[in-house]
């Protein structure tokens, strides 16, 4: 249950965006959301972590369709799940 990998552990000590609430494991207020982004289009950009603000947006406005994933993740215990899933590109802009 608590089986983080190192690298998301990393990526949500260092850019993840803290997330409201406290662990449901071990009930420290440590979460962190990271944002993972998938899709065919983003050759290089494909299955890597966001780790600036605006880079989303940028993509958002640069490629037709992508998959955004929100991981959870507790930096202290390691618990963490796939928070949300949602599709983001230009075909998607409303």
């Amino acid at each position: 249950m608590c089986d983080a990998h190192p690298e998301l552990l990393r990526a949500g000590r260092h850019v993840g965006i803290e997330s409201e609430g406290d662990c449901p494991v071990c009930e420290k207020p440590r979460l962190r959301q990271v944002s993972y982004v998938y899709g065919e289009e983003l050759k290089q950009a494909h299955g890597r972590c966001i780790t600036f603000p605006g880079e989303l947006e940028k993509l958002n406005r640069s490629v037709d369709e992508f998959a955004c994933y929100v991981v959870e993740v507790c930096i202290d215990c390691g618990w963490n799940h796939l928070d949300r899933r949602y599709l983001l590109g230009r075909r998607h802009a409303g």
